[in-house]
């Protein structure tokens, strides 16, 4: 049936969903090309015709200490972030997946929220809270305000991997008499495991990309994102493009990462004779 279908299907619409989706990914791709290419010119402004080939600008990157202490800030807080982030996330996709409480749609609806406030009604919020409690201006607002924003990304890509799951597996573990941590521990955790990885991974590249929240809320300890919108203030330097590309590639790193593991090792439906 499969086979007819694919017959009968008109090539021309076939290319013309190629040609679409090759337009839409250059769209979109477009201005992370260009600034790659601009990063390797040795002119000053982006201009056409390119300069020469250079790599001056990445030379200057690695010399600037402000450039280093954002990294390093950035680095810092993406991986607590993630770790915590995924730690919560986990938590809240198994309360769901375990429990019926009243209540629940309510609970659900307040774990998946930040994500949906704008940017800077949540760093306005982040600001004026984390300043009447004293952390405002440090390293820790910025954890505490990247893993509000992140753990509802942690939470849905588990809930998703929790949904593959044989209800009837844990207490099948619990009727062999494995307690409720060992259940946790030899089966959930194991079935869980490349969601818990792939969420990691996506939340430590949400963190890293992140600057309206962080920009709020960090002080002195800037991260690299808001190191860069710095330099865009003060004026136009070509070492945006250089960190611009690192930080790109190093995200699409993770994403990539977290993609194959939620990929490779997803339940696959069994064939039904």
């Amino acid at each position: 049936m499969s086979g007819a279908t694919d017959m009968n299907r008109n090539r021309a619409v076939d290319w013309a969903l190629v040609f679409y989706i090759v337009l839409a990914y250059a769209f979109v791709f477009a201005p992370i090309a260009a600034s790659f290419v601009f990063s390797f010119n040795s002119d000053r402004f982006p201009s056409i015709p390119l300069g020469e080939f250079s790599l001056d600008w990445y030379r200057a990157v690695a010399t600037d200490p402000l450039v280093w202490e954002g990294a390093r800030n950035t680095l810092f807080v993406g991986l607590i972030v993630g770790v915590v982030s995924t730690l919560l996330g986990f938590g809240a996709a198994y309360t769901d997946y375990r429990y019926k409480f009243a209540g629940k749609q309510v609970y659900m609806a307040l774990a998946l929220l930040p994500p949906t406030i704008p940017v800077i009604i949540l760093g306005l919020a982040m600001l004026a809270y984390l300043s009447r409690i004293n952390l405002s201006g440090n390293a820790l607002s910025v954890i505490i305000s990247h893993v509000v924003v992140c753990a509802p990304f942690a939470m849905a890509i588990i809930r998703l991997r929790l949904s593959q799951m044989d209800p009837a597996l844990e207490p099948a573990a619990w009727n062999l008499g494995a307690s409720e941590w060992m259940a946790m521990r030899h089966v959930i955790v194991p079935f869980c495991a490349p969601a818990i990885f792939g969420a990691l991974f996506i939340t430590m590249a949400v963190s890293f990309d992140e600057f309206a929240v962080a920009w709020f809320v960090s002080g002195l300890n800037e991260t690299l994102p808001v190191k860069v919108l710095g330099f865009l203030q003060g004026q136009v330097s070509p070492r945006i493009n250089a960190i611009g590309t690192f930080v790109f590639i190093l995200s699409m790193t993770l994403v990539i990462l977290a993609q194959l593991l939620l990929s490779g090792n997803g339940e696959k439906p069994a064939d039904k004779e």
